[in-house]
């Protein structure tokens, strides 16, 4: 074979394997181009903020999915635990004007990160030293963290916090809005973190295989239980985001994140089977999932239509994983 065909097979062969790990990247740009032929104002630098700051708080939650989905196990937690940290940031931060050296807002935010990061450490007790199956042990907290919700709050929506907080959802650098590069700074640390380092290898190998990580000195519980972990840590993470960006807080807060988590995720090429895919697959995977329904409005689908999309879009994204499995095997 000519040298010129030689790196013509090579140069297919990248573009291959780019268009598998990065297909969310494609489908965006094509969605674009049918979105920006049939509405004028998809393109508008307006919308694709609206696009990246609704981004921002869906994709950190999903991080925390992709990770679980890593170990080989999924959370359907994280929307509640979004719900119910902001809901407790926001009664706490209400109290600042009575006790104003207790609740500082900053505190505040310590408060929610940590506890949605206690909730992460219970589903991972739960699942990984406990031995419930994820579906049980997630769907228990999501439950729970509900319930809390609607207690702490009596199902009121809360409104209006310290301005010192606007950093997180409703400020700007430039243009462009703090949320979104706090999102890409996240999703750059994490890639390295899952890459580079015996965290990430040893999380991927959990997924991988159990038995294999465990024959090969891999504490498998141990690292089980962090994916989970660091999943309620990120959760409350957009929760605090959330809060920020909206200024006000429901119980409806986070609602279907799980959902949306595990849609971005899998089409951003994270595998439901564990130990395969790219974090930062994930980010586009949920940059596609929020222009399709952003598109979809701007062409007045009717929000009930968009739901039941939604749920084929779910089926869509599982049913192309366990291709891309089988094809692999």
């Amino acid at each position: 074979m000519s040298e010129t065909g030689t790196r013509g097979s090579a140069f297919l062969t990248k573009m291959s394997q780019f268009s598998k790990e990065y297909m969310a990247i494609i489908a965006i740009l094509i969605m674009s181009v049918v979105f920006t032929l049939t509405s004028p104002y998809f393109l508008t630098w307006e919308n694709w903020k609206n696009i990246l700051l609704q981004t921002s708080t869906v994709s950190v939650a999903a991080m925390g999915q992709a990770i679980v989905l890593l170990t080989g196990n999924f959370d359907l937690s994280l929307g509640r635990n979004v719900a119910f940290t902001s809901c407790l940031g926001a009664i706490l931060m209400k109290s600042t004007a009575l006790s104003p050296n207790i609740w500082n807002p900053w505190v505040v935010i310590l408060i929610m990160l940590a506890m949605g990061t206690l909730i992460g450490l219970c589903n991972g007790v739960l699942t990984a030293y406990a031995g419930l199956p994820a579906f049980i042990a997630t769907l228990g907290l999501q439950n729970v963290c509900y319930g809390l919700a609607k207690l702490i709050t009596n199902a009121t929506p809360i409104a209006t916090f310290p301005n010192s907080i606007a950093f997180f959802g409703r400020r700007y650098f430039g243009p462009m809005p703090w949320c979104v590069l706090i999102m890409i700074g996240l999703y750059i640390l994490a890639q390295f973190l899952s890459t580079k380092t015996r965290l990430g290898r040893n999380i991927y190998a959990v997924g991988g295989g159990k038995e294999a990580a465990f024959f090969s000195g891999i504490n498998v519980k141990k690292y089980t239980c962090l994916g989970f972990v660091i999943a309620g840590f990120l959760a409350s993470f957009s929760g605090v985001i959330l809060m920020s960006r909206l200024n006000s807080v429901a119980i409806t807060n986070g609602q279907g994140y799980e959902f949306d988590a595990v849609i971005g995720s899998i089409i951003g090429g994270v595998s439901l089977a564990g130990g395969k895919g790219k974090i930062i697959g994930t980010l586009f995977g949920s940059i596609f999932l929020i222009t399709l329904f952003n598109g979809m409005a701007q062409l007045h689908v009717d929000p009930f239509v968009q739901d039941v999309l939604k749920g084929f879009v779910l089926l869509a994204a599982i049913g192309l994983d366990v291709f891309r499995n089988r094809k692999r095997a």
